[in-house]
């Protein structure tokens, strides 16, 4: 399945249907079989979800006493839908797969309730340490993390060993060597660039700074560090060796079929793509993938964004409703389900002791557990992710040569200040 940003904010009006009703107060007193709670599964419903299907039943064997009413929906519709019923009180489920980004904005708005303390957060000490602080908002946690993933520089290998190179690039400039040297020596592009905001951020990163400084609630994306990240980009993709920007409808597929039919050597992306790049007929053989962290800025420290999903209990439901959520979440979450998932649909676990032999016998998930610590948690700000839309339109600008890096910044941190006024520029 391609697919592009997973953390960009999606705000199409949806029409509200009556599929998946969440549990109103009197429902607990007039319960008198098993619970039935609704989960809102937002995974892709031809490749992933009958993986989840399958697990829910298992859940509903070893748990006579609750029934779940599954209900995939469109992971595009799924932020809207669920904003709408939770603030409504009218038909929100009781558990939701929730991308990382949105659980901010639900927490703040009360949608969601804490998972400290109950048996879906049992295991907490099992997860990644960035993925339950990027599940934290105001302190409380209010997701527990279901698969995850994070950008990584893949490369073809061959291509690398043909024009004389041993090792992925560690530092942009590296990057830059390497990729004319491939297009000396092997006459194929060296490295494509995919130009949008999450796909940058690896950028600004490496010169450690984000967009904002949540801490001292300070905007930070015009700042000198993030000039000197967004400069090292637009000096990258002007680089000998490296793919010509494509900014055109089609130019996420073009450089995936270029990169996966051995027209270029190296990409940056996430895990996402890695079933997709071993039927490329440049991966027949799968361990021509090389997997690595992405280069680092002149910090030395390498940093890409992490992405995923967590699964989040309403706070509409009554207290039996909830107990049932957070003992689905915790079956969900455990060791012997991500291991499940992940060897089924080749996602990432977002906790340690389910990398076992088996999943790590698929090449995708052993390259990318080696660099999640690499991975860089968002701001717990419910506005963090809307910072995306006005940044991809500078992001364009500014590296097509509209606009120059710093009347590009400015123009985000004028954006910035209208979602966060209460933050200093």
């Amino acid at each position: 399945m391609r697919r592009g940003i997973s953390a960009a904010v999606l705000a199409a009006a949806v029409t509200l249907t009556a599929a998946a009703c969440g549990s109103s107060s009197d429902d607990s007193a007039k319960q008198s079989g098993p619970v039935t709670i609704t989960w809102w599964d937002t995974s892709d419903a031809t490749n992933e979800a009958p993986a989840y299907k399958a697990l829910v039943a298992d859940f509903e064997k070893a748990n006579p006493d609750i029934k779940v009413t599954y209900v995939n929906v469109p992971f595009a519709n799924a932020q809207t839908k669920f904003q709408t019923a939770a603030s409504t009180g009218n038909g929100a489920p009781d558990v939701l797969r929730a991308d990382v980004g949105w659980l901010p904005a639900f927490a703040k708005a009360g949608f969601l309730v804490p998972l400290d303390g109950t048996p879906a957060a049992a295991q907490k000490s099992s997860f990644e340490p960035q993925l339950i602080q990027q599940a934290t908002y105001g302190g409380k946690l209010y997701g527990m993390p279901e698969v995850t993933d994070t950008l990584g520089f893949l490369y073809n290998k061959k291509l690398f060993t043909a024009a004389g190179i041993t090792q992925a690039p560690t530092s942009w400039t590296a990057l830059e060597a390497d990729a004319a040297q491939i297009k000396a020596k092997d006459k194929v592009d060296g490295f494509a660039f995919n130009p949008a905001s999450y796909y940058a951020m690896p950028f600004i990163y490496g010169e450690g700074t984000d967009l904002i400084d949540a801490a001292n609630k300070k905007i930070t994306v015009d700042s000198p560090a993030a000039t000197k990240g967004m400069d090292e980009l637009n000096t990258l993709v002007h680089s000998p060796g490296v793919s010509k920007l494509d900014t055109t409808a089609n130019g996420y597929a073009n450089i995936m079929d270029a990169f996966e039919s051995g027209k270029v050597a190296s990409i940056i992306n996430g895990p996402w793509e890695t079933t997709n790049i071993l039927k490329g007929s440049a991966f027949t053989d799968a361990s021509n993938l090389g997997i690595a962290a992405v280069p680092a800025g002149s910090t030395g420290k390498a940093g890409a964004p992490i992405g995923g999903h967590n699964l989040v209990a309403y706070a509409g439901a009554d207290a039996a409703h909830q107990a049932a959520s957070e003992k689905f979440i915790a079956f969900m979450t455990s060791a012997a389900s991500e291991s499940t998932i992940a060897q089924k649909n080749a996602t990432l676990p977002t906790r340690s002791d389910a990398y076992t032999s088996a999943v790590t016998s698929n090449a995708g998930i052993a390259g990318f557990q080696k660099i999640l610590s690499a991975g860089v948690p968002r701001p717990a700000v419910p506005e963090y992710s809307s910072l995306y839309t006005p940044m991809q339109t500078d992001l364009v600008k500014m590296l097509d040569g509209q606009e120059s890096v710093p009347t590009g910044l400015h123009n985000i941190d004028l954006a910035a200040k209208k979602l966060l006024p209460d933050y200093q520029g």
